[in-house]
């Protein structure tokens, strides 16, 4: 199963994407789908909706590129949400 933040940010993110097409792997910048601005809303869902809060030395590109990356981001943040992981 996965973790609550994994689901939920992949639901915000492939709201982006046509047909789908999103892995949780996939770089979402460089599809050519997002831009910048649509990092920012990145930052304020997980801030809004997953209780973390992004310290500004976190707000770089790289750790907005895929869901994996940003769920790591989530455990990282401490809330405990993103730390869950697929259970086989």
């Amino acid at each position: 199963m996965f973790s609550d933040a994994r689901a939920e940010l992949r639901d915000f993110v492939a709201k982006r994407f046509p047909e789908g097409k999103l892995q949780d792997d996939h770089d979402i910048f460089e599809s050519g789908f997002v831009n910048s601005l649509f990092a920012m809303e990145l930052v304020m869902f997980i801030e809004q909706n997953l209780d973390a809060r992004i310290p500004n030395d976190e707000l770089t590109l790289d750790n907005f590129r895929t869901v994996d990356v940003m769920t790591d981001l989530v455990g990282r943040l401490g809330n405990g949400r993103g730390s869950v992981t697929e259970v086989a």
